[in-house]
């Protein structure tokens, strides 16, 4: 079993920053591809970004490219996301989750592919 726990959402005005942060513990080793969604009231959920948590292979969506940068430090067991000038529609619940096999192309935005998720950690961008 893997437990995911993320950390470091809070309140911030348009254009400002924000790193949320994911822990990753238990049979660690299994966690071979570790993405953030998000999901807002009244939307679906959406993958953010997503990284292999050994190598260096990423992937964003084109809502955030260029704006966000995720990394990983396997030693840590941690996957963090650089929120850069962060955007009102940036508002929502952001959540960590983690699959078993390496992601690429369209199963990283696939929810069912993930067989771990965090808790959630709220993110509000405001005017």
């Amino acid at each position: 079993q893997v437990k995911l726990v993320e950390s470091g959402g809070g309140s911030v005005q348009d254009e400002g920053s924000l790193t949320l942060s994911c822990s990753v513990s238990g049979n660690t080793a299994w966690a071979r591809s570790v993405a953030w969604f998000r999901q807002a009231p009244g939307n679906e959920r959406e993958v953010v970004a997503g990284i292999y948590r050994r190598g260096r292979a990423t992937f964003y969506s084109d809502s955030v490219k260029g704006r966000f940068i995720i990394s990983q430090d396997y030693a840590k067991n941690t996957v963090t996301l650089q929120m850069n000038i962060l955007k009102v529609d940036d508002t929502a619940m952001y959540y960590c989750a983690a699959g078993d096999f390496w992601m690429n192309g369209d199963t990283w935005a696939e929810g069912a592919n993930y067989n771990a998720w965090g808790q959630g950690t709220q993110v509000t961008v405001s005017s």
